[in-house]
């Protein structure tokens, strides 16, 4: 039913208040909704949070948009973790009418007096409701309603008073609220920061510490121990969290070869994601990797250097899995009697057998609850989940409600490339982060939409995480971008969102496809071991390693780019030249602010004239501001109109600290 003061259409609301709304502790969230009433008195609306503790915190004021009218926004911030509500409160505003009134019919002569008295009658109300006022406050109210009596002065002095800045902002924070109108409460739910914020690097365990015999030929596959040995390398350039792919034993039957062909030799090592042989199933950890203790060695060295370890979590299984004798109702027979495999036509699977979790969904939930929890007992909180696309969205509701229930830490990313309401739902129904589309975005229009698509359209439902590449994707601006591409892709991800991803490799401009028009690697990791020469490439200058690690220093070094809701598009004359800005306002009052040029051609210099939007750097007052470069150290004087040339071969971006800001 409409209320006294109407409340519609506020966001963020998911599934109809069903589902919580993503927050993150100390992350600023935007609250709007359609206020609005009948005839010309005026109208003040708010929003107000409730805790986990069930305490309700101040009212924020809703300001209304400028752009669309009756919509009002506030921003507002958890300060703790856990299950929140929110409420948007409308009220007759009876100080705002008399403001706006006033300055119309006292100056047209027209009820002067009766202003003036109703003024005071108002500001006795304001004294006696609000106890907390401050002696200052008071002060003030009282030299207003001095000047509301005093027929003596010139009307004219007596408004003056009344529309004095001081007691503006007194009436502001002090309002008379009347008719207050609920909207709500709507559910959100505020995750721990690394929900939010974080670097990720993925590398196969097997591959880091392999070796290749020079006289056979033979690889000595790596393991846990090794691997281990190089987090160091990982967390000095920055990355927060460590993402593995299966360590489980992989299938041995229809095993894959290299390059995903159908003819393995007998030391290949197949694909991790083909899980399950005699040797055990997804409770179990392939032999070649280690043992449960050499796994909690790898969690405890990784946690030594501030690295949270991230497992993936791939609900499929090698056609060698127990599962598959103990339980073959969890898959689908076809009508000759064969275990279907895995397909995305064209392609095929044949080392995977797809879950069935409508044979017998309380088993399979009660399995999969087990795994996960035995993994949180060695250390992980993090799972990077494959192809949650292809499994059903009660299931995952119903999982990630009971993680959440005990282990509200325990935080889930999603790795389903599919359709937006896919997406969408998976990161309604619980998942903390999702992978998107950013990699096919390149040319400058797409990826200025799809920012503002990320950061403030679907921000209440799903988290982007911007990884530059993955073990199946290689975008073919890599391939043929030269290094340059590789600075530039990078640049765009680990600025324009709080969370992005490398996958190993990268620092070494790995660019090479399997075949023209593919977007797999060549002699993929997938399929076999990939040894690198970390050392060797670092000396030779052939690393873009430095670069990553300037890129995570500047982002631990600015608040505003931990944060996902704050960016602002601005405009270049060259179609090749992006331009956005993140805006953060510290405790202090001081803003952080770092703006972003990014020549999007790896081939070509690009000169061409800036123009931005000084109210979203926080300039509005401002012709002129330091711009610090946080690449090469410069100084410039810049300004709203500003001219800019970069050279991919030198450094395709500039990183601007602007230092001049309120």
């Amino acid at each position: 039913m409409v209320g006294r003061i109407p409340v519609m259409n506020v966001m963020p609301v998911v599934d109809l208040g069903r589902q919580p709304a993503k927050a993150t502790v100390g992350e600023p969230f935007r609250v709007t909704a359609t206020v609005f009433r009948e005839g010309h008195d005026q109208l003040g609306a708010d929003v107000v949070l409730t805790g986990p503790d069930g305490k309700r915190r101040s009212p924020v004021r809703m300001a209304e948009l400028e752009d669309t009218p009756d919509r009002y926004q506030a921003w507002v911030t958890p300060d703790v973790g856990g299950s929140w509500t929110f409420e948007v409160q409308a009220w007759s505003h009876p100080i705002a009418t008399w403001e706006h009134d006033a300055a119309l019919k006292i100056p047209a002569g027209v009820d002067v007096e009766l202003m003036f008295t109703e003024a005071r009658i108002l500001l006795e109300r304001v004294l006696k409701e609000h106890v907390d006022l401050d002696d200052r406050s008071t002060s003030v109210l009282q030299g207003a309603i001095d000047a509301a009596v005093d027929d003596s002065r010139p009307s004219g002095a007596r408004l003056a008073v009344l529309q004095s800045p001081d007691l503006t902002a007194v009436l502001h924070d002090h309002p008379i609220r009347e008719l207050v109108t609920v909207e709500g409460p709507y559910p959100a739910y505020a995750d721990r920061p690394r929900a939010l914020f974080g670097s990720w690097y993925e590398f196969f365990p097997r591959s880091e510490g392999a070796t290749k015999d020079p006289k056979t030929g033979k690889v000595k596959v790596g393991n846990l121990r090794t691997a281990a040995r190089r987090l160091d390398a990982v967390a000095a350039m920055g990355f927060d969290v460590i993402y593995l792919p299966p360590v489980h034993p992989i299938g041995e039957v229809n095993r894959k070869g290299p390059n995903n062909t159908l003819t393995p030799g007998p030391d290949d090592t197949g694909s991790p994601w083909a899980i399950g042989s005699k040797e055990g199933g997804h409770d179990a950890i392939h032999p070649e990797l280690g043992t449960f203790d050499d796994f909690d060695a790898f969690v405890a060295r990784a946690g030594e250097l501030g690295l949270e370890v991230a497992l993936d979590l791939a609900l499929q299984c090698a056609p060698d899995h127990p599962w598959v004798k103990t339980h073959p109702e969890w898959f689908t027979t076809r009508a000759d009697g064969t275990i279907a495999h895995a397909e995305n036509p064209p392609k095929k699977y044949q080392d995977i057998y797809p879950v069935n979790f409508d044979n017998d969904p309380t088993g399979i939930c009660r399995e999969v609850l087990r795994i996960v929890r035995l993994w949180m007992s060695h250390g992980v909180r993090i799972f990077r989940v494959d192809n949650p696309h292809t499994k059903p969205l009660q299931f995952w509701e119903w999982l990630l409600k009971e993680v959440r229930r005990t282990d509200p830490d325990v935080l889930f990313l999603s790795e389903a490339f599919t359709k937006p309401p896919m997406m969408h739902g998976l990161g309604s129904v619980g998942y903390h982060q999702s992978y998107t589309y950013i990699t096919w975005r390149t040319a400058k229009w797409e990826i200025e939409e799809y920012l503002v698509e990320v950061s403030s359209e679907s921000d209440h439902t799903m988290r982007p995480n911007f990884f530059v590449n993955t073990p199946d994707i290689l975008h073919e601006f890599l391939q043929y971008g030269g290094p340059a591409a590789f600075k530039i892709r990078a640049a765009l991800a680990a600025l324009s969102v709080p969370s992005w991803g490398v996958y190993a490799g990268y620092e070494l401009y790995e660019h090479v496809a399997i075949k023209p028009g593919s977007e797999e690697y060549l002699d993929s990791e997938k399929f076999q071991i990939r040894i690198r020469d970390w050392d060797a490439a670092g000396a030779e200058g052939r690393s873009l390693a430095p670069y990553l690690t300037r890129l995570n220093e500047i982002r631990r070094a600015h608040p505003a780019l931990q944060l996902l809701r704050n960016i602002s598009i601005h405009h270049s004359d060259d179609d090749q030249v992006l331009v956005f800005s993140k805006r953060h306002v510290l405790p202090d009052g001081q803003s952080d602010v770092v703006l972003v040029v990014i020549n999007l051609d790896p081939h070509g210099t690009r000169e061409t004239m800036l123009h931005l939007d000084m109210p979203a750097l926080g300039l509005d007052w401002y012709d002129s501001f330091v711009a610090h470069d946080e690449l090469t150290g410069d100084d410039w004087s810049w300004s709203q109109h500003t001219y800019v040339r970069l050279d991919p071969g030198y450094e395709p971006a500039h990183i601007i600290s602007v230092r001049r800001t309120r």
